[in-house]
């Protein structure tokens, strides 16, 4: 069992060097609900909270799906705040 355990670790680290990072500032009630919406989104994006009191989150795409979660930011732009921080 704990070989498994440490092998997923191991792949997890992998996959998420490879994983296109982006910041965004949304409106800190949102996050949430954010994090619920890509959720549904099985494995194209997993969102951390950086900073909660700014509502800062940082995203990481899972390679090939930078399309995909772009059109879900667009939709969700028509109703929440969300700008991408350079």
């Amino acid at each position: 069992m704990m070989i498994i355990y440490k092998f997923l670790i191991r792949l997890f680290k992998k996959l998420r060097l490879n994983t296109i990072k982006k910041y965004f500032r949304v409106d800190r009630r949102e996050i949430a609900f954010l994090k619920f919406i890509f959720e549904a989104y099985d494995g194209i994006v997993t969102i951390t909270t950086v900073d909660p009191d700014q509502g800062v989150v940082l995203f990481c795409i899972a390679p090939g799906c930078e399309d995909d979660v772009e059109m879900i930011l667009q939709d969700l732009k028509k109703d929440i705040l969300i700008e991408q921080i350079v």
